[in-house]
């Protein structure tokens, strides 16, 4: 989703690195993936483990989303909201993935994601990500 308002270059590079995530879990490219994270990343996901610290458990956390998810991935963002600082940024964002069970069913999970970005070096990396999912009503 655009904004109507006027992006600041920041945002419009922030959108980039967060839409690029995207693509490359939906080309399943794991060095896409992890490309503008932090070693240090924390993250914070629906399925257990609830929180991976570092690079390496996040790496790992794609393995149980890869097993879930067939092909053609479908991980697909339909609302993105970016806030940008001159150092730090968040970004929030609305996402659907989907799975296609063996007797034809589909399964859709919508779900949510805050982004928590720093500049460093120039350049725009992800220090946290926090999924959650909607509760019932």
């Amino acid at each position: 989703m655009t904004s109507s308002e006027p992006q600041t270059n920041d945002e419009i590079v922030i959108r980039d690195v967060i839409e690029s995530w995207a693509r490359a879990v939906r080309g399943k490219d794991m060095d896409g993936i992890l490309a503008h994270h932090s070693p240090e990343i924390v993250m914070f996901d629906v399925p257990p483990p609830l929180q991976s610290v570092g690079i390496e458990a996040y790496k790992k956390t794609w393995d149980l989303f890869f097993a879930w998810s067939k092909d053609p991935c479908v991980f697909d963002i339909t609302e993105l909201r970016i806030t940008a600082g001159q150092e730090v940024a968040f970004a929030t964002a609305l996402l659907l993935c989907s799975e296609t069970e063996k007797n034809g069913d589909q399964i859709d999970l919508r779900f949510r994601v805050t982004i928590g970005l720093r500049k460093i070096g120039g350049s725009w990396t992800v220090m946290h990500e926090h999924h959650s999912i909607p509760g019932s009503a």
